[in-house]
């Protein structure tokens, strides 16, 4: 995540399709036509805009990104919020290569294998990327790194930036505030995969390895939104045997944050500890390995909906 935030305002919007199938495409109208892959390399970033999603099925490397950026046959993507808009230049890890042609995107992912979408484009920074092997359809808004708001994609998806670390560790308890039950938890941890909304806390001290904590309670939790302010959030643990926690939650910095505990006037820092990486790399024999047995994947908050689209290579 930036440190500056940026002053530019983000409008991410669904956009619904519209554009016919060509082999040659404008970026406006007095421009003259220009091939898919200058298209794909006229926005540093592509942000992938999960809601706007078409169709049931999941394409893995297009539910985990947050940007896609295509150079020259290397593709790349921001697939974690730790270190956004800082590592890779801004545009992250690359994940595999590309070939662009006649308005398909074949992609040889480093795990994922090979992909083939048709793409259409929507406007003069939207294109669709249809998967006709799942009947899926995915949205991405290009952007140049000097205009992409890194900051709003940050706050926006801040609940899997909870979840990039395996624990985060309380490190600054204020002298002031009321005494209370949470003074006595020492470690919170934001499961990813299958269920998003379930913690763990921890009453443990002083542990130098995450693997070794012993969880003692775990519940759900909810991150929500301030209005008028993008850069605080609020926190909410249900503890069902003493009620509710509530927080405010605002970030320091990528690995350490601050909770304002609303009841006692509490303010605690924690910070992350074993950061995980949502790529995957090689070991020395060069075999591939994942970073973490539950990846995490970008889930619509809008319900899932029919595509529209129909499969011309069935």
């Amino acid at each position: 995540m930036k440190t500056i935030k940026l002053l530019l305002v983000f409008a991410l919007s669904a956009t619904l399709f519209t554009s016919c199938y060509t082999e040659e495409i404008n970026i406006n109208d007095n421009d003259p036509a220009i091939s898919l892959n200058q298209l794909l390399q006229s926005y540093d970033l592509w942000y992938v805009d999960i809601n706007a999603t078409q169709g049931y099925g999941e394409t893995p490397f297009l539910q985990i990104a947050f940007t896609l950026s295509f150079d020259n046959g290397r593709m790349y993507a921001n697939n974690n919020l730790v270190g956004l808009g800082s590592q890779g230049n801004g545009f992250g890890v690359q994940i595999g290569n590309y070939d662009a042609y006649d308005m398909i995107l074949d992609v040889n992912h480093t795990v994922d294998g090979f992909e083939s979408f048709d793409v259409f484009q929507i406007d003069n920074n939207t294109i669709e990327l249809y998967n006709p092997f799942n009947d899926t359809s995915y949205f991405l808004d290009g952007y140049q790194r000097s205009n992409f708001d890194y900051d709003f994609v940050f706050y926006d998806n801040i609940h899997y930036f909870l979840q990039e670390y395996e624990a985060w560790e309380k490190v600054y308890t204020s002298e002031f505030g009321a005494l209370n039950e949470f003074d006595n938890e020492n470690y919170l941890q934001f499961l990813s995969g299958g269920n998003d909304s379930t913690f763990r806390s921890s009453q443990d001290v002083n542990v130098n390895n995450p693997n070794n904590i012993y969880w003692d309670y775990t519940g759900f939790y909810g991150v929500g939104d301030i209005t008028g302010n993008m850069y605080l959030k609020t926190l909410t643990l249900d503890y069902d045997f003493f009620d509710n926690e509530f927080f405010e939650l605002s970030v320091i910095d990528d690995g350490r944050i601050e909770l304002f505990h609303a009841n006692s006037g509490t303010v605690y820092e924690f910070e992350g500890r074993g950061y995980i990486a949502y790529y995957r790399s090689s070991d020395t024999q060069g075999r591939i390995t994942e970073t973490t047995e539950m990846p995490k994947k970008r889930k619509q908050k809008l319900p899932k909906v029919d595509n529209p689209r129909n499969n011309t290579r069935s």
